[in-house]
């Protein structure tokens, strides 16, 4: 099956868009007006998760599962004398690798506004051995602003957020930029709702907040939707550049949409990934497997809040995860997207996953 094309202008905005954990709420205002115009109804929680719901010609619930939250930061300290510039110390928000934050613009998210800084690093060769030989931790990373100190501390505050600046482009046959992770899969269940008319079950497709720091919107979610069969979506390793073995890959750049058997934090019903698979199949859709031997999904978060439920999870294969270039194949991205449509078209209620 040739994948379908996507709307790459609406994968841009969703990717540019704040939103790190607990503080969703500019990419949660994108979501809930697209959602209200292909859903039957749309509702929030206390926690900032959205809800689209697709009423069903049965009572079988499936729940579709994207976080919207990207990892960033929050200032947490002012840094600097009355006569001289002021710097910005961060807090992580989500897993950072310090290594690749030097040299990078950010955004501070104020009260009056958005505030542009930079992340320095100083010449290496002013550096000395200790220095250079020195792991990198957040705590050690400051932005700088540009201004004095007395007009830092009128424009920023402890607990503003702050965001990795950084467009999304088209990058030969890949799509690159900041917050792939997930908002390319949420821009994939986005598409399935648009596309999907009168389906047998009862759609929920669930757009999670704080994946980053604890699975946290999806276990709440869990309970409150209480599904009968949870589908999670999101990105996973894909180490297919030079440097790594084949078996270190876990996932492969245009090899297809990735079926997950399990992650650090879940193993998938065996009856929905071989479903996905046959599905998959049936319809021409390039997928491969992902065993992914670290990290977890929201997949888990469904997976026992309310009781034992079947799950499975579809990934779109990433390159640099968790850093200002992560990197996907257009082709994997839509055939996630035909894959998501075709399953849960195709979900009556009528399959049986107990095991």
């Amino acid at each position: 099956m040739e994948s379908s094309a996507f709307d790459f202008d609406h994968l841009k905005e969703l990717t540019e868009t704040s939103g790190v954990p607990g503080y969703e709420d500019r990419i949660r205002d994108l979501v809930i007006e697209d959602l209200e115009e292909s859903v039957d109804r749309v509702r929030t929680d206390a926690m900032g998760n959205v809800v689209g719901t697709l009423e069903g010609e049965s009572d079988h619930a499936v729940a579709v599962a994207a976080h919207m939250d990207e990892i960033g930061f929050m200032v947490r300290h002012l840094k600097g004398g009355e006569d001289g510039f002021g710097f910005v110390e961060l807090d992580a928000l989500g897993g950072w690798d310090a290594r690749i934050l030097k040299a990078q613009r950010v955004t501070i998210h104020t009260d009056d506004g958005d505030l542009p800084g930079v992340i320095g690093s100083p010449p290496p060769h002013t550096l000395s051995d200790e220095q250079r030989e020195k792991t990198p931790e957040v705590e050690d990373v400051v932005v700088d602003v540009g201004l004095p100190y007395e007009d830092l501390e009128e424009r920023v505050s402890p607990g503003d957020l702050v965001t990795m600046d950084q467009t999304t482009e088209r990058v030969g046959e890949t799509v690159t930029g900041k917050a792939l992770d997930d908002r390319v899969c949420l821009f994939a269940m986005l598409e399935a709702a648009r596309r999907l008319e009168n389906p047998d079950a009862t759609i929920h497709f669930c757009a999670t907040v704080q994946e980053e720091v604890g699975l946290r919107g999806a276990q709440a979610l869990g309970v409150d939707v209480d599904p009968d069969l949870a589908i999670a979506l999101d990105v996973t390793v894909a180490n297919d550049v030079p440097g790594f073995e084949d078996g270190k890959h876990v996932t492969d750049l245009g090899e297809g949409t990735a079926i997950k058997l399990k992650d650090g934090s879940v193993i998938t019903n065996p009856k929905v990934h071989k479903r996905l698979q046959s599905v998959a199949e049936d319809e021409g859709i390039d997928y491969q497997h992902e065993i992914l031997p670290a990290g977890g999904t929201d997949t888990a978060g469904f997976q026992f809040p309310a009781g034992a439920k079947p799950v499975g999870a579809i990934s779109v294969p990433t390159r640099y995860l968790h850093t200002p270039t992560e990197a996907a194949h257009v082709d994997d991205v839509a055939a996630t997207i035909d894959l998501l449509e075709a399953f849960l078209a195709s979900e009556d209620g009528e399959h049986e996953y107990t095991l």
